[in-house]
């Protein structure tokens, strides 16, 4: 665990210490990005997609499911505490209580009956904690295997990992096989979202930045988020010029990824190995 908080913190400082060049300057760092970016796809074809594949093939619905719950029952403990952590009282108290009902009769969280009793189930993280306290998201970050990420909820994912419960889990290899069996379990929840983000016809990596960031602004502010400050009069003015000089095209055959798109359009599924494929997904599909 310190292993990790110390390896994240370093890719933190050395994405904040990036400078931004021609391309998009929320990802200043988009050179390694990239090639980060590529070695995730190639240990997710090779080794995460066939193992979560086989083991949704063969292990029935019931079962996952169970496994599914067990260890998002354990999440809303850390999840309450964000909550008080951004001054959401009631909010945390209700996902603390959630745990107390699905531990006890939910047998140890495999059944979900907080759910069941109108107890709503929360997203929260210490990343999302630091950017309600006004913490700006910082350069675009994509982590080897943990993929999507920024300088903030980089930092706030190391100590997401430090408090996990699950790494407290002992002997050893039942911590170890712990860890194992939820990434497993959660990269098989992720197979149908991954084929859509690889039949997308556009760039898979901006897509998948553009969700992340997104849908990361949505959840820090609840769904509600602040409008973006508009640019100087100066900048529009140049835009309006680059419009007037750029030549008109008669649609072709390809008119449709050329045509400008809304910022919905624009949203990226994010990437089959992240968990927040699944949010983005249903963020994008749902606006």
């Amino acid at each position: 665990m310190k292993r990790s908080f110390l390896f994240l913190l370093l890719l933190a400082f050395l994405a904040g210490c990036a400078t931004t060049g021609d391309g998009d300057p929320r990802d200043p760092f988009e050179p390694l990005n990239r090639r980060i970016y590529r070695f995730n796809e190639v240990v997710d074809e090779n080794i995460a997609k066939p193992v979560a594949t086989a083991y949704r093939d063969y292990l029935h619905e019931e079962i996952r499911g169970r496994v599914r719950n067990f260890f998002a029952n354990i999440g809303d403990l850390w999840i309450g505490a964000n909550d008080f952590l951004q001054g959401k009282f009631y909010d945390g108290f209700e996902d603390w209580m959630r745990f107390a009902f699905n531990s006890t009769i939910g047998v140890f969280g495999l059944h979900d009956v907080a759910s069941d009793m109108g107890i709503e189930k929360r997203n929260e993280d210490f990343g999302q904690t630091l950017g309600r306290w006004g913490t700006p998201p910082g350069p675009y970050l994509v982590l080897p295997i943990l993929s999507s990420s920024t300088v903030r909820d980089g930092a706030g994912l190391a100590l997401d990992y430090y408090v996990d419960p699950v790494g407290e889990f002992r002997p050893i290899r039942v911590r170890n096989s712990s860890i194992v069996l939820r990434a497993v379990n959660t990269r098989a929840d992720l197979l149908d979202a991954s084929r859509i983000l690889e039949q997308a016809a556009l760039d898979k990596y901006v897509f998948q930045r553009d969700a992340y960031l997104q849908r990361r602004r949505s959840l820090v502010y609840d769904g509600s988020p602040p409008r973006e400050r508009e640019p100087p009069e100066e900048q529009k003015e140049e835009q309006k010029e680059e419009k007037k000089e750029e030549p008109k095209e008669k649609p072709g055959k390809d008119a449709v990824n050329r045509a400008p798109r809304s910022s919905v359009d624009n949203v990226f599924l994010a990437h089959s190995n992240n968990y927040e494929a699944v949010k983005a997904a249903g963020y994008a599909n749902t606006r």
